[in-house]
């Protein structure tokens, strides 16, 4: 009988392991960008095209690699922290290149360009499935920027089983956030499909925090600081009063490594007893310190959960600590806080009798229109009679001289718009045809509108206070028990956006009011269309549903493929189009409009 058991091959064994490393784009760039930190990098530039799938590039002006590291990083069990067992219970850094570069480079293209500081040329690599095609010396600057092209290229069932763009986007977009929220003195740029997402200037944690999720988080902030012998915490909780319905903006740090624990996650909702309303989440970005040997970081395989040793002490810290930071700064809701004690009435005044009713003086001879100033009054009566008899002698010319004029300036305006050149045509229906200086853009008409309308929509619902009309007659819509409990999930979103709620039962929802951009008729497709989109998102990601109110709104409502569009409107769309912050791709990813230029449009006729 022949033998069974068999070691695999080599490049088998890699993209096993790379199975384990590497779960989607997002698992890559988490790597990259955490081997970059741990370079020394004050600088790092992440891009990438179609969510990662084509490239994703991390550029960093870190300490580099010499010759021999940057082809020894891509070699299995290689790596630059640990020297022997000990070392896994005691791991002060990310991990810097090395074991997760093997199984990125087992499954994609990688380019790599190092050089370190002291060295004139660096080191250019490229691998395809775990095997160098070349290696040369090449200038570059000094760091190091490595290209991971066309993942899962070999592995295709493995790429089948991505999810859209958008939503690997989005999980990059978390992996990104938590990075950087854990590094605030690092600058990082993020593009996607040459689009800037993320412009993060090197700050303090306050200011990364608000430039990553905007101006009114400033408000919501409540600073958290604590140091014991076992445990140092700062950061900062979201007040009370913004408190959401999902768990969204919930970060915990140790020792500048993002985590998830629901056992400290459940010591800070503690600490908000009696502070809440039922199922509201706080807001927090916690960071704790703790000594390398107390945690194990290493009973997961994307390192996110973490073993304490002492978990009931961390616990009553954190929950003391956070509860003290919410009564220190008052957040805690106290009766009339706004009172002004100057106006209070003091104590002595309580037995005072009140005095006499205070008499009014008049005087009986004071006349205002007396007044000796003007002496002939009759000569400047008789002067402005006959002025005015002068003036009003003409007036049937002045009239007629008025009437002239403005015909003369009627006739005037209509010939000026007459002579008025359109920029714009529309083009089966579909797009618009625009002139610019350097040649013509193209624009998708509906797709430009999702755009103006998301970026509005959006604004509304978060910066501005969004406007609702009453429904004469509330509309009840039936909704299958496990939508409406997504509904209901999103009752405070929805609220924020404008629709106003008057009853919510097992099969149905009852609404009273809606926001004023919208019509009565627009309602259950609208709320249907937000249900799949919402169900496409990933759970517990960091995006706030109001991005999906917002995407859903806009594909709802944006004029549709077939709408004739007078001259009018088309100018009004496109100068709204390039007013918008992010007028090249739709809400959902896509190009909204392609330019022509004289030079490209001479080609054709001259090929």
């Amino acid at each position: 009988m022949s033998d069974i058991i068999q070691l695999l091959p080599d490049h088998v064994a890699n993209q096993i392991a790379a199975g384990e490393v590497v779960q989607r784009p997002a698992s890559v760039v988490k790597e990259l960008l955490e081997n970059a930190i741990d370079a020394g990098a004050t600088s790092i530039k992440l891009l990438l095209k179609d969510a990662g799938k084509t490239l994703i590039q991390v550029i960093d002006d870190g300490k580099g690699m010499s010759t021999t590291d940057a082809r020894l990083c891509f070699e299995r069990h290689a790596t630059s922290k640990i020297r022997d067992a000990q070392d896994l219970f005691n791991l002060n850094t990310k991990g810097f290149r090395g074991e997760a570069l093997a199984s990125i480079a087992a499954i994609a293209h990688v380019e790599l360009k190092t050089k370190q500081e002291n060295e004139e040329l660096g080191t250019l690599i490229k691998i395809e499935g775990s095997k160098v095609t070349s290696q040369e010396v090449v200038s570059t600057s000094k760091g190091t920027s490595i290209a991971v092209k066309n993942l899962f290229y070999n592995i295709p069932a493995r790429r089948n089983f991505l999810k859209s763009d958008t939503i690997e986007t989005r999980h990059i977009i978390d992996e990104f956030q938590r990075v950087a929220l854990a590094h605030p003195a690092i600058s990082f740029l993020l593009h996607h499909n040459d689009n800037e997402v993320y412009h993060l200037k090197s700050s303090n944690l306050r200011k990364r925090i608000v430039a990553i999720f905007g101006g009114k988080m400033n408000e919501k902030l409540v600073p958290i600081d604590e140091q014991t012998d076992i445990l140092s915490i700062k950061g900062f909780v979201a007040k009370p009063a913004f408190a959401k319905r999902k768990r969204g903006e919930q970060f915990f740090f140790v020792n500048d490594r993002f985590i998830k624990s629901a056992y400290l996650n459940h010591a800070v909702v503690n600490a908000f007893d009696g502070l809440l309303e039922s199922g509201s989440h706080p807001s927090y970005f916690l960071y704790l310190t703790v000594p390398a040997s107390s945690i194990d970081i290493n009973i997961h395989p994307t390192k996110t959960e973490i073993k304490f040793d002492n978990e009931k002490a961390l616990y009553a810290i954190l929950r003391a600590t956070v509860k003290h930071s919410l009564g220190q700064y008052n957040v805690a809701p106290v009766l009339d806080f706004n009172r002004d004690a100057n106006l209070d009435t003091p104590y002595d005044y309580s037995k005072k009798q009140t005095g006499s009713t205070p008499k009014i003086s008049v005087d009986p001879d004071f006349n205002p229109f007396k007044d000796n100033t003007i002496q002939n009054d009759k000569p400047m009566q008789k002067d402005y009679q006959e002025s005015y008899k002068k003036q009003t002698d003409n007036w049937d010319a002045l009239y007629t001289t008025t009437q002239v004029e403005s015909k003369v300036n009627q006739e005037q305006l209509f010939e000026s718009e007459k002579e008025t050149t359109h920029k714009t045509f529309q083009i089966q229906k579909k797009y618009l045809l625009s002139s610019i200086k350097s040649g013509v853009v193209l624009i998708h008409q509906s797709l430009a509108h999702q755009r103006v309308l998301y970026e509005d929509f959006l604004a509304k619902i978060t910066v501005e206070e969004a406007s609702s009309q009453q429904l004469l007659f509330p509309v009840s819509i039936s909704f299958a028990s496990s939508d409406i409990e997504i509904i209901y999930g999103i009752k405070s979103e929805l609220e924020s956006a404008g629709f106003m709620f008057a009853e919510f039962t097992k099969e149905s929802v009852v609404i009273g009011g809606i926001p004023t951009s919208i019509t009565e008729s627009k309602i259950t497709q609208l709320l249907e269309q937000l249900l799949d989109d919402i169900k496409l998102e990933v759970p517990d990601a960091s995006f706030s549903h109001f991005d999906v109110l917002a995407k859903s709104f806009s594909k709802s409502l944006a004029i549709k493929t077939g709408t004739s569009l007078n001259f009018k409107e088309q100018e009004t769309l496109v100068n709204d189009l390039f007013m918008c912050k992010e007028p090249s791709v739709s809400p959902f990813g896509k190009p909204i409009f392609k330019t022509l230029t004289l030079n490209e449009i001479d080609s054709i006729f001259n090929s």
